[in-house]
């Protein structure tokens, strides 16, 4: 006997469709990425960037509606003063 068995058969096929998926895996662009230390290191330096950018632009926006809404509630004095005195601050800032 050859010691060929549809068993044997099958565990190559099966072997062969795991080797082209690892190399499929091994040239995808995730991979290539993290096998490079300075693509790695440019990659999480931009993406340092694109999140500290965001943050900043995020908290600016937010900051803004608060102290401007803050600013129209006139009905509480000590908050109503208060947002008007921060408010006027920063357009005396932006001038």
């Amino acid at each position: 006997m050859t010691g060929k068995t549809p068993e044997t058969d099958v565990l190559a096929g099966e072997i062969r469709a795991l080797r082209a998926e690892v190399e499929r895996l091994n040239s995808h662009r995730f991979v290539r990425i993290h096998n490079n230390l300075p693509r790695l290191l440019a990659f999480n330096f931009a993406r340092g960037l694109a999140v500290g950018l965001g943050t900043v632009l995020g908290a600016t926006v937010l900051l803004s509606v608060l102290v401007w809404s803050l600013s129209q509630i006139e009905f509480l004095p000590i908050i109503g003063e208060w947002a008007a005195q921060i408010a006027e601050q920063m357009r005396a800032a932006q001038e």
